[in-house]
């Protein structure tokens, strides 16, 4: 993909257990700080939260799990976050509450085009 294309991100964030609420509240500020400072499409972020398992005796659920789905403007947008004051006030104070972190980049594809 081009440097100058949006690129798609899907951030998947474990929080702390009793954290929660506190990276709901921070979670709300993330996007806004990046599209304030000219850094993501006009696209808002989908944002969903993990379930605890429906199983009986637990099994894999997502409880604790967030993910964040949002375009950065370009490929040079990522890089230039870490510059900004303002999204490091979001940052930080995010990665003390989660156990891990991932932020994976992913391209597009058109499965007609590629399969049909």
């Amino acid at each position: 993909m081009k440097q100058d294309q949006p690129e798609t991100v899907i951030c998947s964030y474990q929080v702390k257990p009793g954290q929660e609420a506190a990276f709901e509240l921070l979670l709300a500020k993330h996007w806004p700080a990046l599209h304030q400072a000219g850094l993501t499409t006009e696209e808002p972020p989908q944002i969903f939260r993990g379930r605890p398992s429906a199983k009986p005796g637990g099994g894999h659920g997502a409880e604790g799990m967030f993910i964040e789905i949002f375009r950065w403007k370009n490929g040079d947008a990522p890089g230039l976050a870490h510059q900004l004051p303002e999204v490091l006030a979001v940052w930080e104070p995010m990665g003390a509450l989660c156990s891990t972190m991932d932020f994976p980049h992913f391209d597009p594809i058109d499965p007609i085009a590629t399969h049909g």
